[in-house]
């Protein structure tokens, strides 16, 4: 694996290292930004308009609130308040129009780049955006690299396990979630009674999770117990952003479907509030386990 793959590993900063974070949804951004403090690096927080729902949380840290239409001038902003490293963390819904862009230089010189990668889906356009920001002076690094506590271990994570039965699940939605994410389609999928029955799309885990408990009354699952959602880095990744997550509210919507347990791919996937996910996972009685990075290998 190359550097980026290893999740898990700490960033070295230099003292006096400038830390921005682009936040978006959800509680990682929470969660870096209380891991850069705690290592003495206050982080600048740009909040993404619209998309960031624990405000809270993060006001006491220096801050900044950007338009996605406004995305030309993150460099200059990023230059201004002499951030070294960015960190990109949280859940952005929606991507602006292209014509809603409001034009800068600093847009002008990769719109070429962001018409291909909105072509080609999430993580092309991910990686413009890192390579963009690189190009111009400012180190994008992964989340795991800042809080690697965060990072799922590979194993058991609960009090439950697997049953045999199972496994079966987890190879038919591991190879599920791997073919869609070939695809750049999404980086999860459901499996029940041996084969995969829902996929991620642009709805998310939540919905996709949603939409298999409404399914549990079709005809071809009436009957049909437990299941498992895995979900795992889309082939070729760009891994310094969205990294597959889970955290509790994963958890809960997992068991209002009537799945068994959680299976996310070990060192390349993150388990937020962290804590908090497993406790309520025992007390529903699912597992989480953490497969290892060749996908898994039990249950044969």
């Amino acid at each position: 694996m190359t550097k980026t793959e290893i999740a898990g590993t700490k960033l070295d900063l230099a003292p006096g290292a400038r830390v921005g974070i682009i936040a978006g949804g959800g509680s990682l951004p929470v969660e870096v930004a209380a891991g850069l403090a705690g290592r003495g690096h206050s982080p600048v927080v740009i909040m993404i308009e619209g998309e960031v729902d624990r405000k809270s949380d993060l006001a006491g840290y220096e801050h900044a609130n950007l338009a996605l239409e406004d995305i030309g001038s993150l460099v200059s902003l990023l230059r201004r308040r002499k951030i070294s490293h960015l960190v990109l963390a949280g859940e952005v819904r929606r991507r602006p129009r292209l014509i809603d862009l409001r034009l800068s230089l600093g847009l002008l010189a990769v719109v070429p780049s962001m018409i291909m990668a909105l072509a080609s889906g999430d993580d092309g356009l991910l990686k413009v955006l890192t390579r963009g920001l690189e190009a111009r002076g400012v180190r994008v690094v992964g989340a795991h690299e800042i809080v690697p506590e965060l990072v799922a271990a590979e194993g058991s994570l609960t009090k439950a396990a697997p049953r045999k039965s199972d496994w079966r699940d987890i190879r038919a939605a591991h190879a599920a979630a791997k073919a869609i994410g070939a695809l750049d389609i999404g980086q999860a999928a459901v499996a029940i009674g041996g084969r995969a029955i829902a996929l991620e799309g642009i709805e998310g885990t939540h919905g996709l999770l949603e939409r298999t408990r409404q399914l549990r009354g079709h005809g071809r699952l009436a009957g049909r117990t437990r299941g498992v959602l895995v979900k795992c880095a889309k082939p070729g990744q760009e891994l310094r952003a969205d990294l597959p997550s889970i955290g509790p509210f994963t958890v809960e919507a997992a068991h209002a479907a009537g799945l068994a347990g959680i299976a996310v791919e070990a060192g390349r996937s993150l388990v937020l509030e962290g804590p908090a996910t497993i406790a309520r996972a025992n007390a529903l009685g699912l597992f989480v386990i953490g497969l290892p990075g060749t996908g898994p290998q039990h249950g044969h």
